[in-house]
């Protein structure tokens, strides 16, 4: 497996251009601590709770790099609704020599709106497989993207993608992910996915309150909480579920 990043070795907040830290975006807590994150193998992960400032940095990204912030590929240049934050003029991103030969953003939120202008806008519909995206289920057009329009040596950001996906997608998304990895891909991923997260290493850095750190994958929450559900789920249940204390309001 490859183990350095082809493109993005690095994403900095040029702190001293940021106007104030009490302003959106830049007023996020994880944001506001930030200074740079390394990225030194071919997956990163960004986690954290949401609003925790991990899709708005990737988003950030995304359009530093050259992205439509709503998603697609580079030659995608439409605007359903301007919903983006200013963080991508604040960001530097390091690149080594070399560059992607192909590239996508997959935002799951805005993908209907990606689907739309890649069938009436663009007419790039053989790219995907040839069948309308909006004829297939939401998982079905996820997985048609990753499997027919994403051809290796390339940058791919994906913003939740495990949001429309079913366990055995998500295991299929990282077999498919893994394959274009050997291809010379790079791949920076915000989920909530324990499965996705499990891909063998991955960077995965937490988005907390305090700060913007790496965390090996058995001390992330989402692996702690669904061990600990799926060892026992009775248990669990059980004090979830239990009638509060009768001096405690319902």
């Amino acid at each position: 497996m490859p183990t350095s990043a082809p493109f993005i070795s690095a994403i900095s907040l040029k702190r001293e251009a940021v106007p104030s830290f009490t302003e959106y975006p830049f007023s996020i807590p994880a944001i506001r601590h930030l200074r740079t994150l390394t990225l030194p193998g071919p997956v990163t992960f960004l986690v954290g709770e949401n609003g925790s400032g991990k899709s708005t940095l990737l988003e950030g990204v995304a359009v530093a790099a050259g992205f439509n912030a709503e998603g697609g590929s580079r030659n995608f240049r439409f605007s359903t609704r301007e919903s983006h934050s200013r963080l991508h003029e604040y960001l530097r991103l390091t690149r080594p020599p070399g560059r992607p030969r192909d590239g996508y953003f997959l935002r799951a939120e805005s993908f209907f709106n990606v689907a739309t202008a890649a069938e009436e806008r663009y007419g790039v519909l053989d790219a995907y497989g040839g069948r309308s995206l909006h004829e297939q289920s939401h998982g079905e057009s996820f997985m048609a993207l990753v499997l027919e329009r994403l051809h290796g040596n390339g940058l791919y950001l994906f913003d939740e993608p495990e949001a429309a996906l079913s366990p055995t997608r998500q295991m299929s998304l990282i077999a498919a992910m893994h394959d274009l990895v050997t291809r010379g891909s790079q791949f920076i991923v915000a989920t909530h996915s324990p499965i996705l997260l499990g891909y063998p290493g991955a960077t995965i850095y937490l988005f907390t309150e305090d700060k913007v750190a790496q965390v090996p994958y058995t001390e992330t929450e989402h692996y702690v909480i669904t061990r600990s559900f799926l060892n026992n789920p009775e248990g669990m249940l059980r004090e979830l579920l239990a009638d509060p204390p009768e001096d405690e309001p319902a």
